[in-house]
């Protein structure tokens, strides 16, 4: 199998595989846990920054590039990431009741994360066709920028093995497929109780963890430029990737278990990341 093949299986595997378990639980179960979420998720992101910390940012300083280059790639994956999802956010988050002023700055709960609460919204009011295209549009577009960079995790941590599945693309792997899971579950969960059928709910959860693998074929074409390539690809995927645990996926889990728990899962998955890194 060639390494492109490689890739794209293995990325599938995290992502689309991920993704559609999480919405065949859902479907079969109608509910989730919002305990188990927040503690696979703490502990996911806790590893995922073991692994962009002492792992691929390194990698990126080693190739000689400059250290103001791959600070810069870092802080423009972090902005553009932040500002995607800010206007996504901006626009969207009036239209549901419930997010007011007195609602916490930041997702309590793995449905307003990918605005899946949005799309149900609108299915309960009966609104037009458009309504709930866009609606669905809009969900399609928040899971992208959420999937896309951990796709390029991977892909620019094959380009560090010129090619060959390293360990870190694999733990990664892993783990974006874990942590996929709950949220699949998000997405099929409204789309059922909206009137969906559980096999098409399932089919579009499974679909919507697509993204991943556009952002591991990025992050790996850019990687094999060469080292500057290599070194944009992976400070920019880590920078992604540390706003989506530090802004998005470790308050959503404090919030949505109240409890030191998530803050011990993360540190514990971070020991956990740094035995696979230097073990």
């Amino acid at each position: 199998m060639g390494v492109l093949e490689t890739l794209l299986l293995t990325t599938a595997l995290a992502g689309v595989v991920g993704t559609g378990l999480g919405g065949l639980v859902g479907a079969l179960l109608q509910k989730d846990s919002n305990r188990t979420a927040s503690l696979l998720l703490s502990f996911a992101g806790g590893v995922m920054l073991s692994v962009v910390c002492f792992d691929l940012i390194t990698e990126s300083i080693e190739t000689n590039v400059g250290l103001g280059i791959v600070i810069g790639a870092v802080a423009l994956g972090v902005i553009l990431i932040f500002l995607f999802n800010h206007l996504i956010d901006r626009r969207v988050n009036p239209q549901v009741m419930h997010i007011d002023e007195t609602h916490p700055k930041t997702a309590d709960d793995l449905d307003e994360l990918i605005h899946a609460d949005h799309l149900q919204h609108h299915r309960a009011r009966k609104d037009n066709k458009f309504s709930l295209f866009m609606a669905g549009v809009v969900m399609a577009c928040a899971i992208a920028l959420h999937n896309m960079p951990e796709g390029m995790t991977i892909g620019a941590s094959f380009s560090i093995g010129d090619g060959a599945m390293t360990s870190s693309a694999l733990v990664l792997a892993i783990l974006i497929g874990l942590h996929n899971i709950p949220e699949g579950m998000a997405v099929s969960v409204p789309l059922i109780t909206g009137g969906m059928s559980k096999p098409k709910a399932v089919l579009i959860t499974a679909l919507s963890g697509a993204p991943t693998i556009i952002g591991a074929v990025l992050g790996f074409l850019i990687g094999e430029i060469g080292p500057l390539g290599l070194a944009i690809s992976l400070g920019f995927a880590s920078g992604a990737m540390l706003y989506v645990v530090f802004g998005e996926i470790l308050p959503q889990a404090i919030l949505m278990y109240h409890s030191k728990l998530p803050a011990f899962s993360a540190i514990g998955g971070m020991l956990v990341g740094l035995m696979i890194i230097f073990g």
